[in-house]
This record gives C-alpha cells, sequence and structure tokens, in this order.
C-alpha cells in the first residue's frame, strides 16, 4: 500500500478583499498625475508667473490624462467605428490649449480621468469573487483506487474513486457515503446553519466540510461538473449579466460627442464663409464652442455627487463598491434576505429548558446534566449548552467515558451520587431516546412540538430509561432585527421576502418573530436564483455565505454582511461593515437623495451647455465668460454632490 498523504483541513489563505488590479494602478497613476500637473501649471500660471513651470505642468497633465483617453478614443474610432466622449475629451482639451486656456484643458482631463478611474474600480471585482469562491476546494484528497490509497490532485480525482474523508477535512468532490456516520457544515452551500447527520447512502457535496466522524463516500461526478464547480459557473453568469445592465448608461456618449465632433466644424464653416468672419474670429467661437459645450459638468456630475454619498454612508457602516450600487440602491423595490448569518447571528443558543417533575434539582439539575455530557461533544448545540451552563453558573456533573453517537448525540457514565444507580446517562435526539428504550411523557412530548413549531432544535437528556428534560436550542436573532426591517420598509422598500435553505419550520418562526409575511425555505443556490427571476425588481438581495454569493451577484444589487464569507462580500455591491440591518434604511435614504442630486445636476449641466453653447457661436459670450460660465456650472454641480457629506444613517 502506498503511503498516503496528511490531508487535515487548512482555511484558505485570506486574500485582499479590494486589492487593485495593475490596470486600476495604471488608471489611479494616470488621474493622480493629471491633478498634479494641473496644480504645477496653475501655479505656475497664476502664483508664480512662470512659464516654464506652467507649460511643463499643463504638458505632464495633457499626457497623463490625455493618452489613456486618446488610446480609447482610437479604439473605439477604428476597431468599433463610433465616435465616443473620450475623443470630444481629448479635442475639447486641445481646443482650449489652441486658444490659449490650457488650464480650461487640462481640468476637463482631470475629471474625466477620475469618472473612469471610478469605472474601472468598479468592475474590478469580478475575478476576486470567482477566486475566492474557488479558495473552497481542497488542494485534493486522498483516495483508494484499485484497492490502493493515494493522495490525488482535485483534477486527477475520477468518477467511482472511494474519498476517504477524515474529520475537519473539506469534501472534495460530489460524493455518497458508503461507510460510516458523520456530520456535515452544509451551510457554505445551502445556508442550512446546523449541521446535517450523513449515514450510509447520503450525499456529500463539494465545498462542504466533515466535522465528526471518517467516512468513505464514492465519487459521483468529476471536480469540473460539482456543486461548487456549478456555484461558480452561476458567479460567471450573474456577474456577465450585471455587466450589461451597467453599460446602458453610457449609450449617450457617442451621440452626444458625434453631434459636437460634427457642429464644430460647421461653426467655424458658418462664420467664415456665411457671416464673412476672418479665419481667427470664427476659429475663436468655434473652440469657444466646443469649450463650452465639452460635457465637464456633465461627467463631473454624478461621480461628485456619488463619492460624496459613498464617503458618508461609509463612516456610517455602509460601504459601496461603485456609484452604480448608489444608484441602483435609490431604486430598490424588493430586497430577498439571507437567514443563517444574516437576519440571525449564525449562533447557536438555548431559547427553553424544560424540566421533568422527579428531575433533583428541576431546570438546573437537568443543565448541569446536559452540561457534562455536551462537554464532551464539539457540536455546535452541545456548545451552546456548555455556555448556558456556564453564564448561569451551573457546574457540570462529572461524566467518564464520553462517547459520541454518530447522527444521535452523546452517552456516558456518570460517577454516581444524587442521580441514584442508574449510571448511564445521554442527551441527543429522538432516535437516541428510543435506542436507551425511554419514552417522552405527554408534557414533553407536547413541549417538543411546540419547539419544533418555533424552528427550535431539540436536545432530549435522559438517565437509562427515563427522560430528564427537553431543551430547545436556536439560532439567535441579531438584535433589533425586527425594527431594521420595519425601517426599510418606512424607507419604501415595500416587498420583503426570507430566501433560506434551512427548514420550513425554523423560516416560519423566524419570519414571524422579525415581521416578515413572505419566505421561502429548503433552497439550494439555484432555487435562490430562479425565485429572485420570479420577484419584482429592481431586487436587492442581501446575504452573508458563500451560498448566497450568486444571488448576490446576480441580483440588480447584492448587500453583503461584513461578518459574512469573503467570497459573499466579493460578490456584493454593498457591504454592511458592522453588521447592522439597521442602517440599511438610512442607506436607501441616502441613495435616493443622491440619485435626486444627480438629475439636479444633470439638467442644470446640460442646461447651461444649450444656453451658453448659442450665444458663444453668436459671439454674445466672449472666451473668459464662456469659461467661468462652464467651470461656474462644475463648480456648482461638485457643491452639490459634497453637501451630502453631511448626511447620517
Amino acid at each position: 500500500m502506498t503511503t498516503s498523504t496528511p490531508t487535515s483541513f487548512t482555511a484558505p489563505t485570506p486574500q485582499p478583499r479590494f486589492n487593485l488590479s495593475p490596470q486600476l494602478r495604471f488608471a489611479v497613476l494616470m488621474t493622480g498625475l493629471t491633478l498634479g500637473g494641473l496644480l504645477v501649471g496653475a501655479t505656475g500660471q497664476y502664483l508664480l508667473q512662470q512659464p516654464a513651470v506652467m507649460w511643463g505642468g499643463y504638458l505632464v497633465a495633457y499626457l497623463a490624462g490625455g493618452i489613456p483617453a486618446g488610446r480609447e478614443a482610437m479604439h473605439s474610432l477604428f476597431v468599433e467605428r463610433k465616435l465616443d466622449v473620450d475623443l470630444l475629451m481629448v479635442l475639447a482639451a486641445l481646443g482650449a490649449a489652441s486658444i490659449g486656456q490650457a488650464a480650461d484643458g487640462a481640468i476637463l482631463l482631470f475629471l474625466f480621468s477620475l469618472s473612469n478611474t471610478l469605472q474601472d474600480w468598479a468592475m474590478g471585482r469580478t475575478k476576486n469573487a470567482i477566486s475566492a469562491l474557488m479558495d473552497l476546494n481542497p488542494a485534493g484528497a486522498t483516495v483508494r483506487r484499485d484497492g490502493r490509497e493515494r493522495w490525488c490532485e482535485l483534477g486527477e480525482i475520477r468518477v467511482g474513486d472511494m474519498l476517504i474523508v477524515k474529520p475537519g477535512e473539506r469534501i472534495a468532490a460530489d460524493a455518497r457515503v458508503t461507510r460510516g456516520q458523520t456530520a456535515v457544515d452544509e451551510s457554505p452551500i445551502t445556508g442550512e446553519s446546523l449541521p446535517i447527520d450523513k449515514a450510509v447512502g447520503a450525499e456529500l457535496a463539494s465545498g462542504t466540510v466533515n466535522l465528526n466522524g471518517s467516512v468513505e463516500a464514492e465519487v459521483l461526478r468529476p471536480a469540473g461538473d460539482s456543486t461548487l464547480a456549478r456555484l461558480v459557473a452561476l458567479m460567471e453568469q450573474a456577474q456577465t449579466a450585471k455587466s450589461r445592465t451597467e453599460t446602458v448608461t453610457e449609450r449617450w456618449e457617442s451621440p452626444y460627442a458625434t453631434v459636437v465632433l460634427v457642429l464644430v466644424p460647421l461653426v467655424f464653416a458658418l462664420l467664415r464663409y456665411g457671416f464673412n468672419l476672418n479665419v481667427d474670429d470664427s476659429w475663436y467661437r468655434a473652440m469657444t464652442f466646443m469649450v463650452v459645450a465639452s460635457p465637464c459638468a456633465v461627467v463631473i456630475s454624478t461621480p461628485a455627487v456619488m463619492l460624496s454619498a459613498m464617503a458618508a454612508a461609509a463612516r456610517g457602516g455602509v460601504l459601496f463598491k461603485s456609484s452604480a450600487a448608489m444608484d441602483a440602491l435609490a431604486r430598490v423595490n424588493t430586497v430577498a434576505f439571507d437567514k443563517t448569518g444574516t437576519l440571525t447571528q449564525a449562533k447557536m443558543t438555548v431559547a427553553r429548558v424544560l424540566a421533568a417533575e422527579h428531575m433533583e434539582g428541576g431546570e438546573a439539575g437537568a443543565l448541569a446534566l446536559a452540561a457534562g455530557l455536551e462537554s464532551h461533544s464539539e457540536h455546535p448545540i452541545a456548545q451552546a449548552v456548555v455556555t448556558l451552563a456556564r453564564e448561569r453558573g451551573v457546574a457540570p456533573v462529572p461524566v467518564r467515558n464520553a462517547q459520541a453517537v454518530p447522527g444521535m448525540g452523546i452517552e456516558a457514565t456518570l460517577n454516581g451520587g444524587e442521580l441514584g444507580s442508574v449510571q448511564r446517562a445521554w442527551a441527543g435526539n429522538l432516535r437516541l431516546m428510543t435506542r436507551e428504550g425511554a419514552s417522552l411523557s405527554p408534557a414533553q412530548d407536547a413541549a417538543l412540538r411546540e419547539l419544533n413549531a418555533e424552528g427550535s432544535s431539540s436536545v432530549i437528556v435522559g438517565v437509562g430509561a427515563r427522560v430528564l428534560a427537553v431543551m430547545g436550542v436556536s439560532d439567535t436573532l441579531r438584535p433589533g432585527i425586527a425594527e431594521a426591517i420595519s425601517s426599510l420598509r418606512a424607507a419604501g422598500v415595500a416587498h420583503q421576502v426570507m430566501l433560506t435553505g434551512d427548514k420550513m419550520e425554523v423560516a416560519q418562526a423566524v419570519a414571524a418573530q422579525i415581521g416578515l409575511t413572505e419566505y421561502r425555505a429548503e433552497l439550494l443556490p439555484e432555487d435562490k436564483l430562479r425565485i429572485m427571476g420570479e420577484l419584482p425588481g429592481p431586487l436587492a438581495m442581501v446575504g452573508d455565505g458563500v451560498n448566497d454569493a450568486p444571488a448576490l451577484a446576480r441580483a440588480d444589487l447584492g448587500i453583503a454582511v461584513a461578518s459574512g464569507t469573503d467570497v459573499a462580500i466579493e460578490s456584493a455591491d454593498v457591504v454592511l461593515m458592522k453588521n447592522d440591518l439597521g442602517k440599511l434604511a438610512g442607506a436607501v435614504k441616502l441613495a435616493k437623495d443622491a440619485r435626486r442630486t444627480v438629475f439636479m445636476n444633470l439638467a442644470f449641466a446640460f442646461g447651461v451647455i444649450l444656453l451658453i453653447a448659442p450665444l458663444a457661436v453668436a459671439g454674445h459670450i466672449p472666451l473668459p465668460l464662456g469659461v467661468i460660465a462652464h467651470e461656474g456650472g462644475t463648480v456648482f454641480v461638485v457643491f452639490m454632490g459634497l453637501r451630502l457629506l453631511g448626511h447620517r444613517l
């Protein structure tokens, strides 16, 4: 037999969540150089009155701001066969320089470079999201093939191989258990808050984590067709669909640029030959027209508002990854919530302890016995029982020979004492109770049914054939979540729904507690995508887990809580940095205010162009006054954006 390589589970190394790609680093560098050149040129022109400093600074600004825009303009012109705003901005800057207004041209190039850098930043997250998702795949697994155990890389695993999965390891491929019993953490795939018991015949999904038992499982699908691979494919499709919707705002660029570029020579020809002006005057007015008509205020209208709104939101704990995300939130009509880790804290707590009448010590005695047993288990429910005993100052009952019963619970031998001569104690589910030959009293049976109706998991504690207590354990709701849901509705989001992979009873109980009237339960990631397509839009999805990543990417707006997985955070457009859903309503109000301001800015910017441009052609607006009107409009829209910095969530 060949020696197998140890396969203990190692968590993926955290990756930077908002790392800059080489393309984005270049864009940031060029924008910074453009600004620096502009400031140096303006200093040399207006303060030092040194032509060498002035022209040196402006040359740097024109090269840094003009070359990237010019390259894009040439690509659009010769490859895509269309004119766009890049060409218009470069020509407008050169036109300004030709009539002695190099500063105005440098300002145009800086503002345009800044807006393009923001767009590049917003588009850079797709690769990070998919990379974070792929980190869930282990490097490989130990398999038994042809009677021999060996370590296989992920791509070498074949259908029919026998996976040998030890506690703590991620499952490398979709498989079916053939030997052993265990509990599996399926929250990365389904969102199920509790581990799922797996016995012979049960299926295991790739990317999930084996918790407490060694199992052997037959590989059903190769890595390329696994559950995790399907998640990656869903992510890629969802990101592509969103990218297409974000390009709608660019449709005005080509027609506008074409109209202005056609009008500039027509204006020159009309003035020169129609009105018999000399060449200098005709050129002066044509260039003034192009400078005034260049969309400087239009270009900065949205970034000025969105940057200010994003800064205000970040101060309040809500991180927007792009201005498109801010605009999308303003239009959202429906919000879909994941449950586990989003509406709840993904932390199990003991909600109720119901001791039997004959239990010595009552509730405290039952809790002491349960804690003594569960202190030997790593199961989340067991840890919840131990935590409650510690918080209440209840000392666990000493036990010996504790042994986990896979899929059922735990049993141990008592050290004797007040509980009498019966020495075998146990804590677990109904199957363990039946195995021990115990039964519930009518009161205990009613309590168990009530706990199930509330969506709580139950722990039955007994000694021998006697049931001494029934406990209810459930996931804890986030503090203030009901108020957050109510505030979101008051902010104008009329439709709210919970989508979860958890059981229907759990979903129903949680929805009732937080005031949601609509919920869907027992969903896989593809089910969430399907249901999202049926909900009225625009739609936002709020989640935290790997299983939420495709839905976060596919929604008109993805919102993640910062305590969630890297995959969810990378896939989302908005991150709630303080895990406070109460901030979401304030973010909605801020986004709506920002959207109104953008519309007002655009109307003002285009209004200035429509008013000043004809007057410039007619000679009623000299270049200095045209520049003042043009730059004054820019200052106005920037000021309107900056006022949003004072917004509080």
